[in-house]
């Protein structure tokens, strides 16, 4: 299997869906390591009113803001995404909060 080339030297479609497929792969599994995080607050919580907290979302969101400036991404194109990603973590951390609590 050929590897995966560097956006920079890609020359066809081919490669650069190649490399999309790649980076998906990776983003799965790291997202698989996030919330696993959720699976561990949501056990670590003993007040189920503490799963959606706003300070701390805000703090999220404001600092992946700041990490796109600074990578010289749009930085509400990547809040908006994590916007997302927060909701369904907190989704997925009360789903495992009630389930192991038998709810």
């Amino acid at each position: 299997m050929t590897a995966v080339k560097i956006p920079e030297q890609c020359q066809t479609m081919t490669e650069v869906r190649a490399g999309v497929d790649q980076v998906d792969r990776e983003l799965v599994a790291l997202l698989v390591r996030r919330f696993g995080y959720m699976d561990a607050a949501a056990r670590i919580k003993t007040d189920r009113g503490t799963v959606r907290d706003e300070a701390r979302k805000a703090e999220v969101l404001d600092n992946v803001a700041r990490e796109a400036a600074a990578a010289g991404l749009d930085p509400q194109r990547l809040r908006a995404v994590w916007d997302v990603l927060v909701e369904e973590s907190i989704a997925h951390e009360y789903g495992q909060w009630d389930r192991s609590r038998g709810f």
